[in-house]
């Protein structure tokens, strides 16, 4: 549920103010990060040994605000900069390590008893905290439709409980008659009491995303009317009428404005609309990628890859990558645009490679 929260509140905020987005990314990571350490210490409930034992305060909370922090600080690199193969393997990492520093942080907390663990234990936990939080990231964020949402839901579910378990599966215990003296001591009683509180935000959270997650009966119609299939044909131009320029539509505070194609340098897809680059500007366009691609092509507008359409005019640097490319744009230099095998050879001729 935190992940299917968090995964869906980040759903297409690109397309508002910076304020509006930071309070989505906010609430997405307490979603995702809260989810994590309630996960760790269901499971801790669960824990039977033959000795008592309780866990330091002051550690469990470090515990479930580094998993809060490293989370929004993934998100914001998914939400503040360009989603290039490198941005989302790096994001995926850090909530994985994220995941890994949250269980071990939280089992220092253990007082009374001592946890003792394997290198193979550690080593199995961190590969998987950082290989399936990864693959999470790149399934949820390859598209932003609900599909990958739901799969992105299912890996990052899978990374949480895989790593908690291989490190446990990697960790004994020994008694340990010293308690902690850095806060005070959490009873399993009063754990279960605010993890019970943790679950409930999250379980409210989930209904309250999950209401809006699911097409309308509106949104339904909309998207069959908008279907190729059913898309009714063009009226003939009027004899008289005089062409207009195409120019490209872009919205900003609730209203519509239009810019010269010619300067826009590229246009990246954002679930079922896409970003623009203007510049430094990144600007939202209510049109999808594929009919950006129709529209702009006869401009010569190119599609390097399946996120990215590309203005060859406005290209400074071209990198060829074994057999793949990637190239910037001016005014937006870091902003790194890959273009795919199968697209590299109409590239490099329109920029007269």
């Amino acid at each position: 549920m935190a992940g299917f929260t968090g995964l869906s509140l980040t759903r297409g905020v690109s397309r508002l103010s910076v304020t509006q987005r930071k309070v989505a990314v906010s609430m997405a990571a307490v979603a995702l990060g809260g989810g994590i350490w309630s996960m760790h210490f269901v499971a801790m409930l669960g824990l039977q040994l033959p000795i008592l034992y309780s866990y330091d305060l002051l550690t469990t909370l470090v515990s479930a605000l580094v998993a809060i922090l490293m989370t929004g600080l993934a998100l914001l690199i998914l939400h503040f900069r360009a989603r290039t193969p490198r941005s989302l393997a790096l994001a995926g990492a850090i909530i994985g390590l994220g995941i890994s520093l949250m269980h071990y942080i939280g089992m220092s907390g253990m007082e009374l008893c001592r946890p003792v663990y394997t290198p193979l234990g550690v080593a199995g936990a961190i590969a998987a905290s950082v290989v399936l939080p990864v693959l999470a990231v790149r399934v949820a964020y390859s598209e932003r439709g609900r599909k990958n949402i739901i799969l992105g839901t299912v890996c990052f579910g899978l990374a949480v409980v895989m790593v908690h378990f291989i490190a446990m599966a990697g960790t004994d215990f020994l008694p340990d008659g010293d308690a902690g003296d850095m806060g005070p001591a959490l009873s399993n009683e009063t754990l279960a009491i605010l993890v019970t509180l943790s679950a409930f935000v999250i379980s409210a959270a989930f209904l309250l995303t999950g209401i809006t997650f699911a097409p309308s009966a509106e949104e339904g119609a909309a998207v069959a009317v908008a279907a190729p299939a059913e898309a009714p044909k063009a009226a003939p131009p009027l004899p008289w009428a005089e062409p207009v320029a195409l120019r490209i539509p872009h919205e900003r505070e609730g209203r519509t404005y239009f810019l010269d194609p010619a300067a826009v340098s590229a246009l990246r897809a954002e679930g079922h609309y896409t970003m623009l680059q203007k510049g430094a500007e990144t600007l939202f366009c209510p049109w999808s990628i594929s009919e950006a691609e129709e529209r702009l092509a006869p401009l010569g507008f190119l599609r390097v890859h399946r996120s990215f359409l590309l203005n060859p005019a406005h290209v400074v640097r071209f990198e060829r990558q074994k057999d793949s490319g990637q190239c910037s744009v001016d005014g937006a230099e870091g902003l790194r645009i890959p273009v795919s095998r199968a697209r590299l050879a109409d590239l490099r001729e329109a920029l007269g490679l």
